[in-house]
């Protein structure tokens, strides 16, 4: 298992995960992913999951 993982959101990356004595911790590639910067997840699909959900939440908010 790796111990370092890209996340993409719309083939575009969000950020990096990096394993951390709780789990993974998120690493921001991106401004848009500035306020997940940071977090722990379980693993790196639960941290994709929240990327992806964050991301459709900003979309959200600037489409009327």
């Amino acid at each position: 298992m790796s111990d370092t993982y890209i996340i993409e959101v719309s083939s575009q990356a969000a950020g990096i995960v990096v394993r951390d004595p709780g789990g993974y911790r998120f690493f921001a590639a991106s401004h848009r992913f500035n306020p997940m910067e940071g977090q722990l997840f379980r693993n790196a699909r639960e941290a994709e999951r929240a990327a992806f959900q964050f991301a459709q939440g900003i979309q959200a908010a600037v489409t009327p």
